[in-house]
């Protein structure tokens, strides 16, 4: 069986069919993002490996993912505390690569808001006093 090498060109294929996910950049470097938040950027601390992937994800998932496969996903000193993990591209399958991305937007859009806010000022505070 024949490998499917995963590069950042299928990472942008992929990401760019999920809604509301624009391409960007982040401290200069390729970035995708949903509504302006990260979703995944190659990550340009240079304690991550070349041709990996930094990808948005919650803790518990990260954890369950390293444990899983520790060949694929990994984590550096410098990501510890932030909700992402790091991606090997070249020892990722194309589906778990699609399931990822698709967690990660799940994560993403979920801290996101709508875009409304709940809350307004108002315009002239004044205009509810009672005469």
């Amino acid at each position: 069986m024949s490998k499917n090498k995963i590069d950042f060109s299928t990472v942008r294929k992929i990401t760019l069919g999920l809604s509301r996910v624009e391409e960007s950049t982040m401290y200069g470097s390729p970035a995708f993002k949903v509504r302006g938040k990260l979703l995944a950027c190659i990550p340009v601390h240079k304690s991550a490996e070349p041709d990996s992937l930094a990808v948005r994800i919650d803790f518990e998932n990260r954890a369950e993912l390293m444990a899983a496969a520790p060949e694929v996903y990994y984590l550096t000193e410098h990501y510890v505390n932030y909700p992402a993990v790091l991606v090997r591209l070249s020892r990722i399958h194309p589906d778990a690569l699609r399931d990822l991305l698709g967690m990660a937007w799940r994560f993403v859009i979920a801290k996101t808001p709508a875009g409304r806010r709940t809350v307004r000022k108002q315009k002239n505070p004044r205009s509810r006093s009672s005469t």
